[in-house]
């Protein structure tokens, strides 16, 4: 891929130009502009589109975003970059998209910007993790992070006192404990996880392997099918198997999520981002049952608490004053006021120590103190950032589920998986 020169330098009006609760320091200067954004279609893309409207106010410039599928948004933007057609002037990034997008240069880096404006932004403010986690990669910040979620394990409280269990404190307690609590006759079952083909079993997967002391690249080179890989395969697929709904290897997120929310499953290893859905009694049957902690790890391993979520970036291509423009922008989105606006608005996104702290989302969020713990000792590297994790996905994404439905042996599934990945390297 051809790199592209960046911006590293040059900040100009943007960086003169602050946003307060009394509004912009200079009479809008960016007034009468239009900016577009791709969005991908989450739990805070609503709230994003909603606050456009208060940013034009305040600031004069039109934010049009375009709400976009995850893998609409990947082809979208990338074809973008690539024909250097300038149709986005800003765009909402995958965690693991770093690496491609530092490598070739298809956003600009943020490093200098964030320095300048430290004091007005507040960073301090912002969890540390979060900065490797949601857009640095080798040094280039390519990425500001936006929505910050945590691993997390949701769990029936109900179910684990009525079989006299204690939440699980290991990986070990949480196996022994999902196929403990499986029962069919009930239409019980005691673990659910993402099974569909694709990015949706292969990033469930690698939570899973991480937590139980999986490496997929190591000294830069692919080990997928490292003998504790294909061990933690092995039980990840019994678990399936033997202790999920019916059908859970054709289950998204969506359908993950709605099986807990209907009772089926009394474990499940989640994004922080639709724990609020378990609590709202529009669209939950355990909302007096449900809880969730901080995701355990295997016997004896340091916890290992996954980090995900969204950064948001600005395209390389676009002129300057945009690019200034742009960073007007998110500076403003991710304020502290903002960002709580933009939690208010049912985001589920966090940044900010002072909103996991604030009373009113506490009040909204009971949760928040197991993402302030996930957050405070959480791992960005849970899953390999490098710029071939893209391939690495989409390879995985085939052969656990080859694993899942029984067509591949675990071993054989990811023998020929790292046969796939060498490839790449």
């Amino acid at each position: 891929m051809k790199r592209r020169t960046l911006l590293a330098t040059g900040i100009g009006t943007a960086a003169a130009m602050t946003w307060s609760r009394r509004g912009w320091s200079q009479s809008k200067p960016f007034d009468g502009m239009t900016l577009r954004l791709a969005c991908v279609n989450d739990q805070y893309s609503p709230g994003i589109k909603t606050l456009a409207e208060r940013f034009k106010q305040e600031s004069g410039v039109t934010i049009l975003v375009d709400i976009l599928g995850y893998g609409e948004l990947q082809t979208k933007i990338t074809t973008d970059y690539v024909g250097h057609t300038k149709g986005y002037d800003l765009a909402t990034t995958d965690n693991v998209w770093a690496p491609q997008l530092a490598e070739a240069g298809y956003t600009v880096t943020l490093n200098d910007w964030m320095k300048h404006d430290a004091e007005e932004m507040k960073l301090d403010d912002i969890y540390p993790v979060l900065f490797p986690a949601l857009g640095n990669y080798d040094g280039k910040q390519v990425a500001f992070p936006l929505a910050g979620y945590a691993n997390v394990l949701a769990y029936r409280k109900d179910l684990y006192k009525a079989a006299n269990l204690q939440p699980p404190a290991t990986m070990q307690a949480l196996v022994s404990a999902a196929y403990k609590l499986t029962d069919k006759s009930r239409n019980q079952y005691g673990w659910v996880a993402n099974g569909q083909k694709g990015a949706a079993c292969a990033q469930d997967w690698m939570q899973y392997l991480a937590e139980v002391g999986g490496v997929l690249v190591q000294d830069g080179k692919p080990t997928l099918d490292a003998a504790p890989n294909v061990k933690s395969l092995t039980t990840y697929r019994d678990l399936f198997q033997k202790a999920a709904p019916p059908g859970a290897v054709n289950w998204d997120w969506d359908g993950r999520e709605a099986s807990f929310r209907n009772g089926l499953a009394a474990n499940m290893q989640t994004w922080s981002v639709g724990a609020l859905g378990y609590f709202d009694p529009t669209q939950s049957k355990v909302t007096e049952t449900a809880a969730l902690m901080v995701t355990p790890t295997a016997t004896g391993m340091k916890p290992r608490y996954g980090i995900g979520g969204w950064g948001i970036a600005i395209n390389a291509d676009i002129e300057d004053r945009r690019k200034e423009a742009a960073w007007a922008y998110i500076k403003w989105i991710t304020s502290p006021e903002i960002h709580k606006a933009l939690n208010l608005l049912n985001a589920g996104s966090f940044l900010r120590k002072s909103e996991i702290h604030d009373p009113q989302l506490n009040q909204k969020y009971p949760f928040l103190p197991v993402i302030d713990e996930s957050f405070t000792h959480g791992d960005p590297d849970f899953r390999p950032r490098v710029p071939q994790y893209p391939q690495i996905q989409d390879i995985l994404g085939t052969a656990v589920n080859s694993a899942l439905v029984g067509a591949s042996s675990p071993q054989d599934a990811l023998s020929a998986a790292q046969t796939q990945a060498l490839r790449y390297f």
